[in-house]
């Protein structure tokens, strides 16, 4: 990730922001699926809460993650560099995307999360959002905790085949 990282810093244009997002924070949705954005949260997106977010499934996890709109267009950048006359890169498109919305932080600092990407994510009362880099990642607690759980047990393993890379120059010690 920190190669993918530090590609879209240097990728961006003088006038665009940098996000690197930072905390791990627990908090509750309505019934209608809202949820207040932590405090932290806003402060570290408050040059950008204007522009918008996109809200999609995660591949990987039953989780949601949230794009500031910035980020998300130099994503969909990269995305329209694919071949689209290959079917296994449409095929890609069309999952990456399905269910994607773009949503806004209200002006009480509320992000209301669909029913269909609520039901995706499992999502009940009790949420932890927690930065991923350049995006927020929005769990059910339960859910959350279970993966951070299951992912302890190898981290280590994990944390050297990622990042404990020794014949690069840009190696993080």
């Amino acid at each position: 990730m920190v190669k993918f990282s530090i590609y879209l810093t240097n990728y961006r244009s003088k006038k665009e922001k940098v996000v690197n997002l930072i905390g791990t924070y627990e908090c509750k949705a309505d019934a209608k699926g809202r949820l207040m954005l932590p405090v932290a949260f806003k402060k570290q997106l408050s040059s950008i809460l204007q522009e918008g977010f996109v809200l999609k499934r995660s591949v990987f996890q039953p989780c949601l993650e949230l794009y500031p709109m910035e980020e998300w267009n130099l994503l969909m950048q990269k995305m329209n560099k694919l071949n689209r006359f290959k079917k296994k890169n449409n095929d890609f498109i069309r999952r990456f995307t399905a269910g994607v919305k773009v949503v806004e932080i209200d002006t009480t600092g509320r992000l209301l999360i669909p029913k269909d990407l609520v039901s995706f994510a499992g999502i009940t009362k009790e949420l932890v959002l927690s930065s991923a880099v350049n995006i927020i990642e929005i769990w059910d607690k339960t859910q959350y905790e279970k993966a951070i759980d299951d992912a302890a047990v190898d981290f280590a393993d994990l944390a050297e085949e990622v990042m404990g890379f020794d014949d690069e120059a840009d190696g993080i010690s």
